[in-house]
Formats: C-alpha cells, structure tokens, sequence
C-alpha cells in the first residue's frame, strides 16, 4: 500500500470515529474519572435536616376577669378565709435577681416556707430561668409591673394597663403561669391600676409587715419587724433592687421563730 493510501485511509477514519461522537452524544474528550469512593448515584434524601424548635413554656389561657376592687387585700383571711386563725403569708418583691433569689429560695426551702414572688417583668426578660426556678419550687407568682414605677398612681390608663399587661404577658411566657395576685409599686393605688389588675384577672394585694428592708436598716431592724406579725399578717421582703444581703441573713432567723411560735406560713 502506498503512502498516499495509507493517509487517505486514516483521515477517514478519524472523520468515522467524529461522526460517531455526535451521534451517539459522546463526548469528544474523555472524562475526570470520578474519586474513589464518591458515590456516583445520590442518596434518595439529600435535604437538610431541620433545625430543632427551641421548647417553650405553653401559654395559660387567657386569664377571666375579676371584679374591681376600690382597695387591696392586706390580710391572709380575705383571700384564705379557710386558712387557720395562725396562718401568715410571706411576700418576696423585685425580683428575680442572679444572685439573691437563688439564695432567697434556698432559706425558704431549707425551712418549708411557700411564698408569693412579686416579679418585674423587665426582670423576667431577663432571667427568665429564674423565674421558672421560682415556680418549679412551687412558689406562688405575683405581677409587680413590668418596669416598676413607683409614680404609676399618676400615669394614664393606658400607660398603666401597658405596665401591667407587659409584665404579665412575659411572666407568662416565661413560666407558663399567669399571675393570680398583682402588687403596685410602692404600694400606689388608683382606679386605673384596680381596673388593669380586674381585667387580667389579678387580686390586688398589700402587707401588714413592712421591714423596710429595701432601704438595708440593718439585720436587727428587719429580724424585730418581721418577728412583730401575728396571726393572718402579710409580709413583705424584697430579693431584687439592690443588697439583699441584711434580708437574707434576717429571714434565717426569723423564720424558724415565727414557725416556733406556732405561726404558720401559707401561699396565697
């Protein structure tokens, strides 16, 4: 075969195989080979896994109006009328605070003491753990407003059912318990804090017992005030707003002698 015949022959060739190629789709140039061990089939799911939900507390119903009241409950009986004639009721306000409600429930529990935590929700925002803490040991809640201000006998309707409804919105969210009670600040009433209070469903309530211990007169001055309660008294103590440390170190002792006095601590 001459050299002429041979070259005719493999151009012809070469133009068989190209038109082989387009044809049957094949590619021109070979293929990467794939890497050992990639799987050449994908699986059947291949779509993320979704992000877990963070767990929230359920939401209480919506609480049922109660009637108005023209003044706030002071007294064990007129919210306990079955409670005996010894019973005495301990109130714990401002809270939850990181370093004196831990201790605050820890003297409580060391003693079997059930009290009513008066919370601000501004508070609860931010230590919501705390506040489920304080409803896991089986304390009772009360709503304090959610930035307390003290002046809020003198703010508008709107601006106190604001405090209020804020404050009981996050206590409730928070823990999974609407409030029963509610407490102004500073004890500062007017018809327009009796009328929220009504509307969510809140007693409004006071004390008998007041230490003062917020303004830290000493552990002396709050253990002799406290010791003074008798029979049907709401106390108050504070675990938020500041040292707490002189009413800690009060209730530690005055605790077991009002129960030796025959005095009996009951939740609201």
């Amino acid at each position: 075969m001459t050299r002429r015949r041979m070259l005719t022959l493999g151009a012809a060739s070469a133009a068989l195989l190209l038109a082989g190629d387009r044809v049957t789709g094949a590619p021109a140039s070979p293929r990467r080979p794939l890497a050992r061990g990639r799987a050449v089939i994908p699986p059947a799911n291949t779509s993320p896994s979704p992000t877990p939900r963070p767990t929230l507390k359920p939401r209480p119903p919506t609480p049922t109006p109660v009637p108005r009241r023209k003044e706030a409950v002071h007294k064990v009986h007129d919210i306990l009328p079955d409670a005996p004639p010894n019973a005495i009721a301990l109130t714990i306000d401002d809270g939850p605070h990181p370093e004196w409600t831990p201790k605050m429930l820890d003297v409580l529990a060391e003693h079997d003491v059930k009290a009513t935590f008066s919370l601000i929700g501004i508070q609860v925002k931010e230590y919501p753990k705390l506040a489920q803490r304080i409803v896991a040991a089986g304390h009772q809640l009360c709503n304090h407003t959610m930035n307390h201000p003290l002046w809020i006998a003198e703010m508008s309707s709107h601006k106190v059912d604001k405090e209020i409804t804020e404050a009981h919105e996050r206590i409730a969210d928070a823990t999974g318990v609407a409030p029963r009670f509610f407490r102004s600040p500073g004890g500062a009433w007017s018809r327009a804090v009796f009328g929220s209070a009504a509307r969510h469903g809140m007693v409004p309530i006071d004390w008998d017992i007041d230490p003062r211990d917020w303004a830290r007169p000493g552990t002396a001055h709050i253990r002799r005030s406290m010791l003074a309660a008798k029979g049907g008294d709401i106390l108050l103590c504070h675990d938020g707003g500041g040292d707490r440390s002189e009413t800690i170190k009060a209730l530690r002792k005055v605790l077991p002698k009002l129960q030796a006095r025959g005095l009996s601590f009951v939740q609201l």
